[in-house]
């Protein structure tokens, strides 16, 4: 594996140097510091720069539709992107999506907390605002069947599904596929930071992000008529069967990855591994063991942690951390966890981050990303003897911190007792 900052010129040195073709499929959207269309444009040069020193041949870019004078942020910033890699040594193919709709993306998961959390929604407006929506499997036919056609170099192309829809159709017709009953009334006075705050409090995304969609779905994204979907031998499904073929990939808990792995709390800004090892001077910490008799089943409890499973004691409690996580702006716990019982290092997990995840170790540690006057981590482990070790480590920042410290201390008395008496449990 290849680890890369595309805001970092000199790690893309770590790229090999015999590849034929690259995909750009970064955007920054999610960024919680600083302007995301300068990010885009500099992680967009960087990449132009280090293919041109590179035999490449080609680049495919995903980008978003722009068919409208008064582009959004968010489309105007794919546009710069595009003029930026089209004027590498390479050929260029961008496809240009609209909603993309699949398990994992940013647009079905936002979908699908609206449409399961309310029954009745009081929405903005731009829910009447046209769409095009295309299932990621259609997406990936589109990416993988242009690569190194020359006779495609150069070119951008619109890609779509079949039906155009307005936002509001687009949820009821989920609520549809799903047999759920729901009622949408639009209304004309909610403001753009209110209509942000309302996608940010009832689904999992960022504020940062749910302002930079709120600003682009007032724009219509329709495609301009082409035929590369004949020429490619591509059918592209309609949004009902997208919908329901994402429910079979959650459903048999297929998801490999997920946009929310990819929200994070700006805390990790230097890599995952500068974490790995959890610090001792100067810092808090709830150290609590339990003997075990069956190593494998609390493995697979702890292997099941977060997201729907729950932290298996007062999770009542961890709900309202949460959302006080998400008042002040954090990631809550709406992220939840990609897979019922994988994961893997990297992983999002609810308010945590996957640092370590080894079986063979059986070892699992977490990192903090909720608002914090200080860093945390959560670390279960197993020794030979069959002893489960749940630490907890606090390392304060400032006065602010160690009064924080305290503050949850009476919480933490119960809440991980609990925690690790039901982990252990041999029922």
């Amino acid at each position: 594996m290849i680890e890369a900052d595309f805001l970092d010129d000199n790690s893309l040195k770590n790229i090999p140097d015999d590849i034929d073709a690259a995909y750009y499929l970064i955007h920054s959207m999610n960024a919680g510091t600083g302007s995301f269309e300068e990010m885009e444009s500099r992680a967009a040069t960087n990449f132009r720069n280090a293919m041109n020193t590179r035999p490449v041949k080609h680049v495919v870019y995903l980008s978003g539709i722009i068919n409208d004078e008064q582009l959004s942020k968010h489309l105007e910033s794919r546009k710069k992107v595009e003029e930026i890699l089209g004027s590498g040594s390479y050929g260029l193919t961008t496809l240009r999506a609209g909603i993309i709709v699949g398990s994992g993306s940013a647009s079905f998961e936002i979908i699908r907390d609206l449409v399961e959390k309310l029954p009745v929604m009081i929405a903005p407006r731009w829910l009447q605002t046209r769409t095009q929506p295309i299932a990621i499997r259609d997406v990936i036919s589109f990416l993988t069947r242009v690569l190194l056609k020359k006779e495609l170099y150069n070119t951008n192309f619109d890609i779509g599904g079949p039906d155009i829809l307005t936002y509001k159709e687009m949820l009821l017709r989920f609520a549809k596929v799903r047999k759920l009953r729901r009622w949408i009334v639009t209304v004309p006075v909610m403001t753009p930071r209110l209509s942000s705050y309302w996608l940010y409090f009832i689904t999992s995304t960022s504020y940062q992000l749910s302002r930079n969609l709120v600003e682009s779905m007032k724009t219509e994204v329709i495609c301009r008529p082409n035929e590369l979907a004949e020429t490619l031998d591509i059918h592209p499904i309609s949004y009902d069967q997208a919908i329901e073929l994402a429910f079979d990939k959650i459903d048999q808990s297929k998801v490999e990855s997920s946009w929310k792995d990819s929200m994070v709390s700006g805390k990790i800004k230097q890599g995952l591994s500068n974490y790995i090892e959890v610090p001792t001077y100067g810092c808090f910490k709830d150290v609590r063991k339990q003997k075990i008799e069956n190593q494998e089943t609390v493995l697979n409890r702890i292997w099941s942690i977060g997201g729907d499973t729950g932290w298996y004691y007062a999770n009542w409690l961890w709900q309202v951390r949460g959302f006080l996580d998400k008042l002040v702006g954090g990631v809550g716990l709406r992220r939840g966890r990609t897979n019922t019982h994988e994961i893997n290092p990297g992983d999002a997990l609810d308010f945590w981050r996957v640092l370590l995840a080894d079986r063979d170790e059986k070892r699992l540690l977490l990192f903090a990303e909720m608002k914090l006057p200080g860093e945390a981590w959560l670390e279960f482990r197993i020794d030979d003897e069959g002893t489960l070790y749940q630490t907890a480590t606090f390392r304060p920042k400032g006065v602010l911190g160690r009064l924080y410290w305290y503050t949850v201390l009476p919480f933490h008395g119960f809440v991980f007792a609990g925690m690790i008496r039901n982990i252990s449990n041999n029922n």
